[in-house]
């Protein structure tokens, strides 16, 4: 698996601390990173969820790597409990593998040219779709809402001016122009919070997110532990709120309500905080710059 450097994996390994006998999905199954370090920690099994059928193709070789104790599923995370009754760990590593964004032809990057394609599924609405068929508020909103973009609007009108769009570098061609020179001058390129926009929209990233902490909770056992490694302020933002809400008794909602009994927490923090990588990693893969781990013990019922 030559390219992949697993974010965190240190610390993913110690925050899901693998045991012999145990069954763990990796919801995100990407370039196999956290499934083998599982595997070789303990003598245990991972189900490997993707639903990228390239991943399931690559993987095919750690499949007969572990004989027997590692599965593979070609699907999304948010389903994980119709793949797993019960599960003692669940790894999510968000965002976009490094074979994907390293592969020009999946269009999510603008380093080489490629087509506007974005899906991790290969299948359904594309970014070009998007970009050639939407109206100025819808694509607006998109590049705003999803890529905390301040010049969404500007932006906007001048995709809609320039279409047809059909490339990644035709499209940050004429978001950097949109921006101006001052754009340039920032540490990071003009057009990276355009193509985030865009991604999350075409993946249903958030929404999917939020579907998938919903499953892992329903398949965890009790002592199980959620670990979540995020790379932006959104994903982040319903990992904290997802785990710090279900982690303390839910507030009476009002002084003149009747008394009933208080909601039993779900999790125990196993971070304060957010985890973030160490200088070294940094040093090592650029990409864990921005990555942020969470994770919670789920408590008995």
């Amino acid at each position: 698996m030559s390219g992949h450097l697993p974010v965190m994996l240190n610390e993913v390994l110690q925050a899901l601390s693998p045991r012999d006998g145990a069954q763990y999905v990796d919801g995100t199954f990407g370039g196999g990173g956290y499934s083998s370090a599982i595997l070789e920690a303990a003598d245990c099994t991972v189900l490997g969820i993707d639903r990228d059928p390239d991943a399931i193709a690559r993987g095919q070789a750690l499949v007969e790597r572990f004989a027997g104790r590692l599965t593979l599923v070609q699907g999304e995370f948010s389903a994980m409990d119709q793949f797993a009754q019960e599960s003692d760990g669940v790894v999510l590593d968000l965002g976009v593998s490094s074979f994907q964004f390293d592969q020009p032809a999946r269009g999510f990057s603008f380093r080489e040219d490629g087509p506007l394609d974005m899906r991790m599924s290969l299948s359904g609405e594309s970014a070009a779709d998007v970009v050639n068929n939407a109206d100025e508020r819808t694509l607006s909103l998109i590049i705003s809402r999803y890529g905390e973009e301040k010049n969404a609007r500007r932006i906007a009108r001048a995709i809609i001016a320039a279409r047809p769009v059909t490339g990644t570098m035709q499209l940050a061609k004429i978001v950097s122009e949109a921006q101006g020179p001052a754009a340039l001058r920032h540490a990071i390129h003009p057009a990276t919070r355009t193509f985030q926009g865009l991604r999350i929209h075409v993946n249903d990233e958030l929404g999917e997110l939020e579907r998938g902490l919903d499953a892992a909770l329903r398949i965890l056992k009790p002592e199980g532990r959620l670990v979540v490694v995020s790379f932006h302020s959104l994903e982040d933002r319903i990992v904290k709120q997802f785990l710090g809400s279900r982690s303390t008794a839910a507030p009476r909602a009002s002084r003149h309500a009747p008394a009933a009994a208080p909601a039993k927490p779900a999790f125990q923090l196993l971070t304060k905080g957010a985890q973030t990588p160490s200088f070294e990693e940094i040093e090592t893969n650029p990409r864990a710059r921005s990555a942020k781990l969470r994770a919670g013990i789920k408590l008995a019922a």
